[in-house]
């Protein structure tokens, strides 16, 4: 299928590869249909296509790519019907090591942040994701390289 695009152009994507997300993602409910597009100059980096607007793409990293302690609590209610196995009621095509998490990335004035409030969870397995919001006490808005003290190279 052929998914247009303002940031890439018009793209060719398996149907195989189209994410499914029942719900939306948080102030983008009408958006159901997803990419996920590599970035070509930064391996840290992909794209969150909709595959029903053109101009809808999200910049998400994985969490533990920058927090390496970042670890998410969902109960089966978060993530029922993403095929995940466990007490949703579904039956279990997918397992959790089928989960990928990823959280989108964003411009402030302090720099680039993500918000790992509320991380994107994807069954690899069954091509469906939700976005949850987390019951951790996690930063909305962590600006990345924050708690890192600047150094000069002599």
């Amino acid at each position: 299928m052929q998914i247009k695009t303002t940031r890439f152009g018009p793209i060719e994507v398996p149907e195989a590869d189209v994410l499914s997300f029942a719900q939306g993602l948080i102030g983008m409910e009408d958006c159901r249909r997803w990419i996920i597009l590599a970035d070509a100059q930064n391996p840290a980096l992909a794209w969150l296509q909709s595959a029903e607007r053109a101009d809808l793409a999200l910049a998400v990293v994985s969490p533990r790519r920058f927090v390496p302690d970042y670890q998410v609590r969902v109960s089966g209610r978060d993530v029922a019907g993403l095929g995940l196995g466990g007490a949703d009621g579904n039956a279990p095509s997918g397992e959790a090591k089928d989960a990928q998490v990823v959280v989108v990335v964003n411009k402030t004035p302090e720099g680039l942040a993500v918000n790992l409030k509320a991380p994107i969870v994807v069954c690899l397995a069954t091509k469906s994701g939700r976005q949850i919001i987390a019951k951790d006490d996690h930063a909305v808005q962590y600006v990345l390289g924050a708690t890192v003290p600047f150094r000069r190279s002599a």
